[in-house]
């Protein structure tokens, strides 16, 4: 409670309630739970100069963050103190530096229309076009990228945005992250901000100094649209006078600018856009139903003029939507695609599922499926790869599906297997991540084997290539790096997919929790299956030289790691079974390789039950008299030993009391859950020996 106690003496402004509470120790840098203001933070917000100084001479530190990580130097551009700009600036604050989404100085500034420290961060040198600067995840959703022009038109302050444009040159054609120009923000309307004559003023004034009309905002909107959304004439006139208007542009709810004009009851607008060539008979609109439902039929005396006819409504295709993440989308886009062929598409941001170097991957209907459609330009080498290996691989289980493709104007569209989350998406969302981390690396190895296997290396294997289906299936994707296994090639092209496995294993094993380009080298100890996971990594780094290159893959396949846990009891009862395990035999090549080393299991006669082992020690004692006088040798801390009272106890399970039956319930739950790193232990003490033919589902001699 000390730094709030603080924070509230610097906000009511007591100075000596500030000296009294540091000079009991209060500590200066201490934050707030909320929000993660310091004193400092709040000084400032608060423009008490006099207190920022004291703070500063005790010891305050000047760069300290709040939890968004703004500094005081931040707040003080949102407050537009340009004596505190300076201060901070004196104190070795970065001109730029900005919290975690990305606003400096400058931007907050901007943001606020704060002009006269706006001037006084460009005159110490702010980048007036940076972007705002956000993290991975941040990326993916789009967020970012954004500039101070872009904050001031968003939030009307018409002064700022011409001092950006006309004394800083500031760039109109930078988009941010969503790929919104500032004319798409002076066209929004804010939960704080609504529209009003600043913001079509910052909008006129941008086009007139020549800011690019084909930017659309997040859902779909041209400039036209949002300009017919906001009713001004002015506006609309202003846009339409670009050569680049496309005026039956459509959004993500399929609308027209036109089909807005007319849900607002705006003849003028809607005048206007049918004189400079809007459609009035769009496909799925019907214009004339929708003013008469409004009974405006002085509007559908304007639209019948200009060629509206009233429409009988046909009855939709039934599309098949095999998706839960891109349902909703998916049925918009029915009413708001465009042909090419057999595919379905409309290429704007709200239908993209994310973005290539080329022309990204968009959601569409490929006769009558539901299809992620990846777009390439026409001719392009990667392009060439891709639709080469996606047709020679049609047969694939584990490999994406390719449906078709098409053509039109110098791109090509390559229809596929609709997924809902690439890995990284997955992994980053913990609640959705059901599925266990060696079905996830099965599924990925069973792919890169079956590309193998049609010959191709992928080249590429990275979480964001790797893609889940609805129900869980994993999918091997991007092929347009992929290579031929020539053969005096192969062998370099399949290890270069196999040691990238290596990665895989490390970031699945993980669950995602480290970026992939930042992996460790090794497991880190504490993930689950660490033994089993670290040794499956050693083996994809440092291949078998008995084993040739192209099987390599095929016998990681059956490493124990992929054995389910039947597989794993089943392989210790069958070594337990060796006649020389069970006679204790000390001249056994099997017993010395399994008791060699540093025993792993030093005291697993204390870990198991006293009651089961005591029933093993004395397996016979009801059922054979005879044999209940003989001596009887216990059990050993040895490997051997274990894996003979394993043995034992599967053959006389049945026999054993109800209260040790209780106990152990399930043996192969029971020896796992005690003992789980004794399969890996004994495989990696049996690989190169003859006893490997107990090792499931090895169905490869050279194993």
């Amino acid at each position: 409670m000390a730094a709030e106690a603080l924070n509230a003496a610097v906000q009511n402004g007591s100075i000596e309630e500030v000296k009294q509470l540091l000079d009991e120790g209060v500590e200066i840098n201490s934050k707030v739970v909320t929000g993660g203001w310091t004193a400092l933070h709040c000084a400032v917000q608060n423009k008490k100069e006099e207190i920022v100084h004291l703070l500063l001479d005790r010891g305050a530190d000047p760069h300290v963050r709040k939890n968004n990580g703004a500094t005081p130097f931040i707040v003080a551009g949102i407050v537009g103190s340009v004596e505190l700009l300076e201060l901070f600036l004196s104190k070795g604050s970065d001109i730029n530096e900005h919290d975690i989404n990305g606003f400096t100085a400058f931007m907050e500034a901007s943001c606020y229309g704060k002009e006269d420290a706006l001037r006084f961060l460009y005159s110490c040198g702010a980048d007036v076009n940076l972007r705002r600067a956000v993290d991975e995840e941040k990326r993916a959703l789009k967020k970012g990228g954004a500039t101070a022009l872009m904050d001031a038109a968003r939030n009307g302050h018409i002064v700022i945005v011409k001092t950006l444009v006309e004394e800083m040159n500031a760039d109109m054609h930078i988009c941010d992250n969503q790929e919104r120009n500032a004319l798409v923000h002076a066209l929004s309307v804010t939960e704080d901000k609504n529209w009003d004559r600043d913001k079509e003023a910052i909008a006129l004034f941008l086009l007139k100094h020549g800011i690019a009309v084909n930017k659309r905002d997040e859902y779909g909107k041209t400039a036209l649209i949002l300009a017919s959304e906001r009713q001004s004439q002015d506006l609309v006139k202003a846009i339409l006078e670009k050569d680049e208007v496309d005026v039956n542009a459509t959004d993500s709810n399929h609308k027209t600018a036109l089909c807005v004009a007319v849900e607002n009851k705006n003849h003028a607008i809607a005048r206007i856009l049918c004189e400079h060539g809007a459609r009035t008979d769009i496909k799925n609109q019907n214009l004339i139903a929708s003013a008469r439902k409004l009974y405006d039929y002085k509007m559908v005396e304007l639209l019948q003029h200009f060629g509206a006819v009233a429409v009988s409504r046909q009855p939709q295709k039934q599309w098949t939507l095999p998706s839960k993440r891109w349902q909703s989308k998916l049925q918009q886009l029915q009413q708001n695609c465009a042909d090419i062929g057999k595919l379905q598409i409309c290429k704007i941001n709200y239908f993209r599922i994310q973005g290539t170097s080329q022309g990204g991957v968009y959601l569409g209907f490929f006769d009558g499926e539901a299809v992620a459609v990846k777009i390439f330009r026409t001719g392009t080498e990667n392009a060439e790869r891709e639709k080469t290996c996606l047709e020679k691989c049609r047969a694939s289980n584990h490999l994406v599906k390719f449906y078709g493709w098409e053509e039109k104007k110098a791109c090509l569209y390559l229809c596929l297997t609709l997924c809902e989350q690439n890995l990284e998406e997955y992994l980053r969302v913990k609640e959705n991540a059901t599925m266990k981390s060696k079905d996830i690396l099965e599924g990925v190895f069973q792919a890169v084997q079956e590309l193998h296997g049609f010959g191709f290396g992928h080249q590429d294997l990275h979480p964001r290539n790797i893609l889940i289906d609805v129900t869980g299936k994993v999918f091997l994707a991007d092929f347009d790096k992929c290579r031929k296994l020539i053969d005096d090639e192969t062998d370099l092209i399949i290890s270069e997919d196999v040691k990238a496995l290596e990665r895989l294993v490390i970031y699945v094993a993980m669950e995602g929790k480290s970026c992939f380009e930042d992996l460790p080298t090794e497991c880190p100890e504490d993930v689950t299956d660490y033994e089993e996971i670290e040794d499956l990594r050693a083996s994809l780094s440092s291949f078998d030289e008995s084993i040739p290159v192209s099987e390599q893959l095929g016998c990681l396949m059956h490493h124990p790691y992929f054995w389910s846990k039947q597989m794993k009891y089943r392989f210790l009862r069958d070594i337990g079974n060796e006649s020389d395990i069970k006679t204790r035999n000390p001249d056994s090549g099997l017993v010395k390789a399994l008791n060699c080393d540093k025993n792993p299991f030093p005291d697993w006669t204390v870990v198991i039950d006293k009651e089961v082992l005591a029933s093993m020690e004395d397996p016979f004692s009801e059922r054979d008299k005879k044999k209940k006088n003989r001596v009887k040798k216990p059990y050993e801390n040895y490997v051997t030993d274990l894996l003979k009272l394993i043995r034992n106890l599967a053959e006389h399970f049945k026999e054993k009391k109800p209260e040790v039956q209780e106990i152990i319930k399930k043996p192969e739950d029971y020896f796992l859950n005690l003992f789980p790193d004794l399969p890996i232990y004994v495989y990696q003490k049996l690989r190169n020996t003859e006893y490997k033919k107990y090792f499931p589902h090895v169905q490869n001699d050279s194993l």
